[in-house]
C-alpha cells in the first residue's frame, strides 16, 4: 500500500499570476506612450538610439551568461526593459558608441557582477545613465527641439535646434510654455518630454496593479512641499510647481524607476520613507545643485539606502517583544 505523504511548505501561502515576464512586459508597454513621442519628436536619431542601447543590454546579458554559464534569462524581457529605460533618459544627439558603453555598464557593472536580476542594489537604467553623465557631460546635455515629422528625412545628427531643457530655463529664471512641457514639444532627453506620456503610462501600470502608489504620490509630494518650503524660506517667486513637476525626469523617475521592485523597498512604511528621501534629495539637487536635474542621482542614493529603510519598517513578528503575561 503506498503511503501518501503531504508536504507542508512554511508561510506565507501566497499565489499571484504575475511573474518577472508578465511584470516586464506591462512596464514596457507602459512605455510606449512616452516612446512614441520620443520617437514623434526627435526621429530617426531617437530610434537608433532606443534600438542601440536595447540591442546591447540583450547581448551584454546573453553573452555574460553565456560565458558564465549561467541560465539565460534574456527572455524574461528584463534586460530589454533595462535597455527601454536607459534609451529614454538620454538626449537623442548621443554618439551611439556611448550607447553601447552605457548599456553594457548597466547590465554588466550594475547587474551581472551583483547576481543578476534581483540581486543588484541600484537600478541599472539609471546606473548607466549616471556613468555616461560622469564620463561624457558634454554630450549627455547637449539637447535640441526636433521639428516632429521632417526628422526622419535622413540619418545624419537631428535636423533640430539646439535649446536649453525647459528645466533650465526655469532654473535660470525663465518661464517657458506650459501646455508644451505637459504635451511633450520641448527639449530634453528621449522619454522625459510629454508629462501627459508619460502620466497615461503610469495609469496602465497602477491599473494593472504593477506598482504601488505609494513610493511615486509621496515622492512627488514632498518634493512639491520642498518646493513651497523653498521659495517660503528664501523669498523667492519663481515659477509654478507645474513646472518643475513637467520638466525634467521627476515623473518618469517617480514611475517607472523609483518603484522598481527589486531597488525600491517592500514594506508599506519602507516606501513612504523612500518616497520622502527621494523628495528631499531631488529637491536639494534641484535648488541647490548647479544642475537643474538630480532625479537620478536621488534614486540612486535613494536605492543605496534600501538595506537600511527596510531594516528598521519590517514588521514584527506576532508576539515578539511583546509584554510577558502577569
Amino acid at each position: 500500500m503506498e503511503e501518501k505523504l503531504l508536504n507542508v511548505s512554511s508561510s506565507p501561502h501566497v499565489r499571484d499570476k504575475s511573474s518577472t515576464k508578465s511584470i516586464m512586459r506591462d512596464v514596457v508597454i507602459a512605455l510606449m506612450p512616452t516612446t512614441l513621442v520620443g520617437l514623434y519628436n526627435f526621429g530617426v536619431r531617437a530610434l537608433l538610439v532606443i534600438l542601440t542601447t536595447c540591442v546591447t543590454c540583450v547581448l551584454a546579458e546573453y553573452i555574460w551568461q553565456k560565458l558564465m554559464k549561467q541560465p539565460v534569462t534574456t527572455s524574461d524581457f528584463s534586460a530589454l526593459l533595462t535597455g527601454l529605460l536607459l534609451a529614454l533618459n538620454l538626449p537623442a544627439t548621443l554618439p551611439l558608441w556611448m550607447c553601447v558603453i552605457g548599456g553594457v555598464f548597466a547590465i554588466i557593472i550594475a547587474k551581472q557582477l551583483f547576481g543578476g536580476l534581483g540581486q543588484n542594489f541600484m537600478n541599472p537604467a539609471l546606473a548607466g545613465r549616471c556613468f555616461l553623465m560622469l564620463s561624457f557631460s558634454g554630450a549627455m546635455t547637449s539637447f535640441v527641439i526636433g521639428k516632429g515629422n521632417a526628422i526622419w528625412g535622413g540619418m545624419q545628427a537631428i535636423d533640430g535646434i539646439s535649446s536649453a531643457t525647459p528645466l533650465m530655463q526655469v532654473k535660470e529664471g525663465g518661464l517657458p510654455d506650459l501646455l508644451s512641457m505637459f504635451l511633450g514639444n520641448t527639449a530634453g532627453t528621449i522619454g522625459e518630454t510629454s508629462a501627459l506620456a508619460i502620466l497615461i503610462g503610469a495609469a496602465y501600470l497602477l491599473i494593472r496593479r504593477v506598482i504601488d502608489w505609494k513610493i511615486p504620490v509621496v515622492y512627488i509630494l514632498t518634493f512639491a512641499v520642498f518646493d513651497y518650503i523653498f521659495q517660503a524660506a528664501t523669498g523667492t517667486n519663481s515659477a509654478p510647481l507645474f513646472y518643475e513637476l513637467c520638466g525634467g525626469g521627476l515623473m518618469l523617475g517617480a514611475f517607472f524607476m523609483a518603484t522598481d521592485y527589486v531597488t525600491s523597498p517592500i514594506t508599506p512604511k519602507g516606501k513612504i520613507i523612500f518616497g520622502i528621501l527621494l523628495g528631499l534629495l531631488t529637491g536639494l539637487f534641484r535648488f541647490f545643485g548647479e544642475s537643474a536635474e538630480g532625479v537620478s542621482f536621488a534614486i540612486i542614493i535613494g536605492n543605496l539606502c534600501v538595506p537600511l529603510i527596510e531594516r528598521y519598517t519590517v514588521p514584527k513578528a506576532f508576539g515578539k517583544e511583546g509584554k510577558a503575561n502577569e
